[in-house]
């Protein structure tokens, strides 16, 4: 790595806000010895041009002996992330490739298989004579030939070992701040039904209740996995013995290739005595259940999946809240990374935190507080009557009390959430739509660029705690480190605060509907960015209209009775449009924040079309369209 090149590197024709400051503290943490930068940079840093001028001081082929290690990994958890360099024309020498089910095959009668369901996985010896027309196999082949590869944290992970994607010079991990919790995620072995294709060959034991005398539950876990892995490799045997394989069989052998190598590496590690690793075991429903073993801090994964894959890393996030406690999570060393800060160029005006809260959204409080918060939505929506908003509910229990309760009050005509299935469809309709819809979202606190007015204002539902159920929480929690618990909570504020507000100029407002979240500032103070301290330090509590549903679709052609009649209301705002900042809605005289003295607002209207969803209003049109019988066909 020559770090000398890294400013001239810079992909973009000029410098904005502190990029061209960040890029000599990158080029000077490397030249002083350090093997991994982390790179602390706000939301709208323009972190991936940061990154291709860093990619950019790998050596190339022409440097560097044959035996070297030569180019640059671009990679991220988020997919979304992958879709936005792709489409960045400053980044157009970045390599993208995929994993094989996102390429449809491309020989006769196989236009719908993916490629990895198509013949050449299905029949053994298979000689596809246009392999090389392959969209997945010429992807690969250009990114494993290119100077630059960029490709999802997880196809990097399990492209580990790889003869096609071996070791690089330098590594650039975006959005690098979960890398723990991704890595666990990646290494947890769910057993169950639905992930163990030979789940009716095994007898699975109670692993508390079976331990013998010597034995705790992992220890008896681990007896089991040594019998459900011999299974699992005779019925993988005997499916890669057969000539030819249906799509089913074929979805078969690759889950028991994936199941066989899981269990042999949580093998592996639970028999090396010097494994940093610490293994939990859940299993709530005693014998025949489900079974998850779960690793804490997989430093040892992490070392065989990423840290072997480089000379150089580069590490960005916005979120990187301390060196120490990452460092410590990911298995690096300290002494031999170095943490560069880059400053907040977005005006602290633009930016504004507001203290609307409601009351508790802990477990035994949400009865009480749901409705307050969806009445205090109600009344943000008057406060921005032609604004897009979006409501981060933390889950989908939150999500759905929301929205009945939102229907109730008669504005769902202007309300638009998602489930599980539907997630990326409705998050696309809602930034399409040009009316100001608001959308009730689950975990969309990172990875969305919602510039300009595709989003002027956001409500935090609940402190984004991580569930004290899960056993690596409780484990953590058991040995003290409730730093690392809030620290983690504060990493997702501040990702959610940063959605929509993406450049100097743009602004939006975020509303923060929970006590916990004032509690949480307090609680990890230390550990607060300075910049994002400085919002919180100028943090109001605003003056919001009173509950009024029809003002609440001032901005659509609706009205809360669901009537027809309504027509397009006129923006209680002079000229129906906001000059200048967010906060940045002029606020009416009376109605607090607190209270808004109406007596009869609880009085929702509750007739069949006006708790219709945007959503749910979609789904019917498309399936009384006349053509709804072959839609999609084609």
């Amino acid at each position: 790595m020559d770090p000398s090149r890294i400013p001239a590197e810079f992909p973009a024709p000029s410098f904005r806000g502190a990029q061209e400051q960040a890029l000599a503290d990158i080029r000077d943490a490397f030249a002083s010895g350090n093997r991994v930068v982390l790179v602390r940079a706000p939301t709208g840093s323009g972190k991936s041009l940061l990154a291709r001028a860093i990619m950019g001081a790998a050596e190339t082929a022409g440097e560097a002996a044959p035996s070297e290690a030569t180019g640059a990994y671009y990679t991220t958890p988020q997919v979304s992330q992958i879709d936005d360099v792709e489409a960045d024309d400053l980044l157009d020498d970045l390599a993208v490739i995929r994993g094989k089910s996102n390429y449809d095959c491309v020989l006769p009668g196989e236009h719908d298989t993916p490629v990895n369901r198509a013949p050449c996985a299905r029949q053994q010896g298979f000689d596809c004579s246009i392999r090389h027309r392959c969209p997945y196999f010429s992807d690969r082949a250009i990114a494993s030939g290119n100077r630059f590869a960029a490709m999802t944290l997880a196809y990097f992970m399990r492209t580990a070992g790889s003869e096609v994607f071996r070791k690089r010079d330098v590594v650039v991990i975006d959005e690098a701040h979960g890398l723990a919790e991704w890595a666990e995620m990646y290494a947890t072995i769910e057993i169950s039904p639905e992930r163990v294709p030979v789940w009716d060959d095994v007898g699975v034991p109670d692993v508390a209740a079976d331990a013998g005398a010597e034995e705790d539950p992992l220890d008896r876990t681990a007896r089991f996995v040594e019998s459900l892995r011999d299974v699992a490799i005779r019925a993988k045997d005997e499916l890669v013995g057969r000539p030819e394989l249906d799509r089913e069989e074929v979805a078969r052998r690759d889950r028991l290739q994936e199941l066989i190598s899981e269990l042999g590496w949580f093998l592996e590690d639970y028999r090396d005595v010097e494994s940093p690793t610490t293994w939990v075991v859940d299993q709530s429903g005693g014998e025949g259940s489900p079974i998850d073993i779960k690793p804490l801090d997989p430093a040892r994964y992490l070392r065989h999946t990423v840290w072997d894959r480089g000379n150089r890393f580069a590490l960005l996030s916005a979120t990187i809240l301390s060196k120490e406690a990452f460092c410590r999570g990911v298995g690096l060393d300290p002494a031999d990374v170095a943490l560069v800060d880059v400053e907040h160029t977005f005006p602290l005006a633009n930016r504004p935190l507001y203290d609307v809260t409601q009351g508790s959204m802990t477990y035994e409080h949400r009865d009480e507080t749901v409705p307050k918060i969806a009445r205090l939505i109600v009344r943000l929506m008057a406060e921005h009557p032609d604004e897009k908003g979006l409501i981060h509910a933390h889950s989908y229990d939150i999500a759905e009390r929301i929205t009945e309760r939102l229907g109730e009050f008669g504005v769902a005509a202007r309300v638009r959430r998602h489930d599980r299935q539907n997630r990326d469809a409705e998050l696309e309709a809602w930034k399409a739509s040009s009316d100001p819809e608001v959308f009730v979202s689950v975990k969309m606190e990172e990875a969305l660029d919602l510039k300009g007015d595709l989003c002027r204002w956001q409500v935090v539902c609940k402190a984004p705690y991580r569930n004290t159920n899960d056993s690596r929480v409780a484990r953590r929690l058991e040995d003290g480190q409730w730093a690392w618990y809030h620290r983690t909570a504060l990493r997702t504020v501040i990702q959610a605060c940063g959605r929509v507000v993406r450049a100097p100029d743009d602004y939006g407002a975020t509303y923060l509907a929970d006590d916990s979240l004032l509690d949480l500032f307090e609680r990890a103070e230390a550990d607060t960015p300075d910049w994002f301290r400085d919002q919180v330090d100028a943090m109001t509590t605003p003056s919001l209209p009173a509950f009024d549903p029809e003002v609440a679709l001032a901005g659509i052609d609706a009205s809360p009775s669901g009537g027809a009649g309504a027509g397009r209301r006129r923006s209680r705002r002079s000229g129906g449009s906001e000059s200048g900042n967010a906060g940045h809605s002029s606020r009416e005289e009376g109605g607090s924040v607190a209270t808004d003295g109406d007596a009869t607002a609880d009085s929702g209207t509750t007739g069949d079309e006006s708790v219709k969803t945007r959503s749910e209003r979609d789904a019917e049109r498309r399936r009384d369209h006349p053509l709804s019988d072959v839609w999609g066909d084609g």
